[in-house]
């Protein structure tokens, strides 16, 4: 019989609890009509992170995907009024994307929707679970990269091997 293997378990429970997320989070955005794919309300929470128009290579980098991904999200966005391709003015040849008014009303809509898949997932946690939860979170999301992993050995604090 083999030991259990606690981080083995936490790897499935925290998989387990992004396919949930990203279930409901779906479920809300469909219940809005808002007729955007999930890659797509992606783009455009990055576009409204920019101080100024940003180039298709620039979302690319920051959504890491390759810039055709970009393309396709962007053709997809501007059929439905959400964004628009403008030139850049210090160079004719650099086209800049830009949200439209009814982009910014989306991103206000899917700003609640995710605010109400955030409700639901949490409700089942009191308020001070949920402080500890973010905490958590944090210190997971802002840690430093950890030396690469090699199969079958996991890598502890202090950097010894178990």
């Amino acid at each position: 019989m083999t030991a259990p293997d606690p981080d083995g378990l936490l790897a499935e429970q925290l998989l387990r609890l992004t396919r949930r997320v990203h279930r409901i989070q779906k479920r809300h955005l469909e219940r809005r009509e808002l007729g955007i794919t999930p890659a797509q309300s992606r783009l455009l929470r990055t576009l409204a992170h920019y101080g100024s128009p940003p180039r298709m290579a620039d979302l690319a980098e920051r959504l890491e995907v390759v810039p055709r991904a970009v393309t396709t999200l962007v053709d997809g966005l501007e059929a439905h009024g959400k964004v628009r391709r403008v030139p850049d003015p210090a160079n004719r040849r650099v086209i800049r994307i830009e949200l439209t008014d009814e982009g910014r009303e989306t991103l206000r809509e899917l700003r609640a929707a995710r605010r109400a898949a955030a409700s639901e997932i949490l409700a089942p946690l009191g308020e001070r679970e949920r402080e500890q939860l973010g905490e958590l979170l944090n210190t997971l999301v802002d840690g430093p990269p950890g030396p690469p992993c090699e199969e079958g050995t996991t890598q502890r604090p202090g950097g010894r091997d178990s």
